[in-house]
């Protein structure tokens, strides 16, 4: 199908419906908005999507793809302005290195500086612990198994792969982390 002849009401459709299910899954975002963002991409890149006009399949998935865009920049921007705590991935290293602490430990070493973790303890670590054991099962299995290794039990990672899993964790924990604190989850 050319460009000319292009029919959008299938594709607005398709659009309409994305837009809201990812509105139900954002909560930072509209669907009015989403579709206006997946429709303005379509129509700046018709030239592309004019073959796949017919492939509502193929139209589903870029407009799935255009709307997670648009709804993670709007979360990035909300969560930047918001003006709520934001874990950085070195205190999340700093609060898996304490996992091998019990509370009481850590209740006693408040203020001093941790040889083992290489950092003052403050008493953040508590939260921040907390919300490292609830964000942890949410992390893939290989991920979860690498950050244990790696910065809980110490471990030196096994290959270049384990250290680069282990690091890639601790930044979608950190993710998980900061989405957690601000939607109170």
């Amino acid at each position: 199908m050319t460009e000319e002849f292009f029919d959008w009401e299938p594709v607005i459709e398709v659009a309409g419906k994305v837009a809201w299910e990812i509105a139900e899954k954002w909560s930072v975002v509209e669907a009015d908005d989403v579709k206006q963002e997946i429709l303005t991409y379509l129509l700046e890149d018709r030239q592309s999507t004019a073959e796949y006009a017919k492939d509502l399949d193929f139209l589903r998935k870029v407009c799935w793809t255009v709307g997670k865009r648009y709804a993670s920049k709007e979360r990035g921007y909300y969560d930047l302005i918001d003006d709520q705590y934001w874990y950085t991935p070195d205190e999340v290293r700093i609060a898996l290195r304490s996992f091998v602490y019990s509370d009481e430990e850590i209740g006693k070493v408040i203020g001093n500086r941790d040889d083992l973790v290489r950092a003052r303890i403050s008493d953040n670590i508590v939260s921040a612990r907390a919300d490292a054991t609830k964000g942890l099962s949410k992390l893939t299995k290989a991920q979860e198994a690498a950050v244990s290794r790696v910065f809980i039990y110490g471990l030196p990672p096994r290959d270049e792969n384990e250290r680069r899993a282990a690091y890639r964790g601790v930044e979608s924990l950190t993710q998980i982390m900061n989405r957690n604190i601000r939607s109170g989850r």
